[in-house]
């Protein structure tokens, strides 16, 4: 072979090593691209419906779970909690979830137990007076900070706001409102999917 085939040989070599590794830096930086115009985990998070498998969920039990950032508790009252809410509609404040002072409650929760089961409470963890986060007093009868008659619920320890197993608000207490009920539905017995309804809406 001449000198002048070895140089041609040369520089075709290296024409096809460079077309190659341009070729795979294209696609890393198209494929880079695209991901960018795909919504980040954390945006996924922010907004999206967040799915929730509550098989092994027992009676008188709670889980938390996070949607846009915040707290969300899923509640299996037992039937004795169920009927704890006949005792304290007349405690609370807002016993039919009229006000709109922190949100608005939807249409499917505005009953005593405030959800669209009776056993499964479904609302966001955090106080509507200035926004600390409750904790579960589910214990009834005398306690610290509650009353003696104690029907079990919650308790913000900020500021003394009570709120009962529907997650409504003790009267005479600093809280403008009941918790929050958010956007949900249920998808078969043990699926819960929080963040929209069976009307779409969010």
């Amino acid at each position: 072979m001449t000198d002048e085939n070895q140089v041609d040989a040369s520089r075709r070599g290296l024409l096809v090593a460079t077309c190659a590794a341009g070729g795979v830096a294209g696609l890393a930086t198209a494929g880079a691209f695209v991901s960018t115009l795909q919504p980040s985990e954390r945006a996924k998070a922010a907004g999206a419906p967040v799915e929730v498998d509550i098989s092994s969920l027992v009676p008188g039990e709670m889980r938390t779970v996070e949607w846009r950032g915040k707290p969300v508790w899923i509640l299996k009252r037992t039937p004795e909690m169920i009927e704890s809410l006949k005792k304290t509609d007349s405690e609370v404040a807002d016993p039919n979830s009229k006000r709109t002072d922190f949100s608005e409650t939807p249409d499917y929760a505005l009953n005593e137990w405030r959800s669209l089961r009776k056993d499964i409470l479904v609302v966001v963890g955090i106080c509507p007076h200035l926004g600390c986060s409750p904790s579960s007093r589910f214990d009834t009868g005398p306690q610290p900070s509650l009353p003696d008659d104690w029907h079990g619920g919650f308790l913000c320890p900020c500021h003394g706001s009570t709120f009962d197993l529907a997650g409504r608000v003790y009267k005479n207490k600093p809280a403008p409102d009941n918790l929050q009920v958010p956007r949900y539905m249920f998808e078969g017995d043990n699926k819960l999917v929080i963040g929209k309804d069976e009307k779409g809406e969010a």
